[in-house]
């Protein structure tokens, strides 16, 4: 009985795709990528002029039947994405996956709730590929450590956020307790607002308290606000330091999509599939 692999999946055609699609290596798929972010570009262009209203009265009409254009061009393209890889499930779930399909449903989702389709600025997140198709691999690299440096910080930042949480529903509290109605703070709710406000050292100023016990809570509050602004920044910048590490290169895996794996990976450190030229290997017998 033969058991098919993931890499005789991708063969022929398929693994061309890939490499066009996925690789900067070749000047096929290096000159199919700037294309891809010139287009992303100038059909975020089009969206923002679109919406100066000198603009939409002008050309309303011509811009939507280029928009219209960008989104079938973009679905194609996702759809050629999905072709390319062994795992196309797996490739639609990572990050770039789903921004891709992000890029072409809010033009679709204009149809049913109008003024939709300026979510499609999402599709500036795309031009991130821009690091991989100059060969930028540091700045890749660098992405990488980010995101595991803010994964590692995740659960100290999630006590500290519930900290801070405590801290603004206990003040709000006093504060309504303290001042009421007569000087704003006529519900708990408006006065954890005011507590958000005053913590974050935003200070809007719409709510003020006027007694002296209330402008006590609130100074400290302020001070408060300014020696909490250093916790999530020591957090993550510990993670950076650990997350420190060789450099990243711009190959993705020709059966999930992944990217970001260290220069001398031979495997998807997501899905296990070789990295490197695909070629068909001989059939096995199991």
């Amino acid at each position: 009985m033969k058991r098919i692999t993931d890499s005789e999946r991708l063969h022929g055609w398929r693994a061309r795709l890939h490499e066009v699609i996925f690789e900067a290596d070749t000047p096929a798929g290096k000159a199919f990528d700037v294309t891809l972010i010139v287009a992303i570009i100038t059909s975020v262009l089009v969206v923002v002029l679109e919406s100066v209203q000198s603009v939409r009265v002008a050309h309303g009409p011509l811009l939507r039947h280029v928009e219209w254009g960008f989104t079938a061009l973009f679905t194609v393209e996702y759809v050629l994405r999905l072709l390319a890889v062994a795992r196309p499930l797996r490739y639609a779930r990572s990050f770039f996956g789903v921004v891709d399909l992000l890029a072409i449903l809010p033009t679709y989702l204009d149809l049913l709730l109008p003024g939709g389709r300026v979510l499609v600025v999402v599709r500036s997140l795309r031009i991130l590929r821009v690091f991989r198709i100059f060969k930028l691999a540091e700045y890749v690299g660098q992405a990488q450590v980010l995101r595991d440096a803010l994964r590692a910080s995740r659960y100290k930042i999630t006590v500290f956020l519930v900290t801070v949480l405590s801290a603004v529903l206990i003040i709000g509290s006093l504060l309504y307790l303290v001042e009421g109605p007569a000087s704003g703070f006529t519900s708990i709710p408006t006065s954890v607002y005011w507590a958000v406000v005053t913590l974050t050292t935003v200070g809007y100023g719409d709510i003020a308290p006027q007694t002296p016990f209330g402008q006590a809570l609130a100074a400290g509050a302020m001070i408060l606000g300014y020696g909490i602004i250093a916790v999530p920044t020591g957090i993550v910048t510990v993670e950076l330091a650990n997350a420190a590490r060789a450099q990243i290169s711009t190959q993705a895996c020709p059966v999930c999509g992944a990217e970001g794996h260290d220069v001398d990976a031979r495997f998807c450190k997501r899905c296990g599939a070789p990295l490197g030229p695909q070629t068909r290997p001989p059939d096995t017998i199991s």
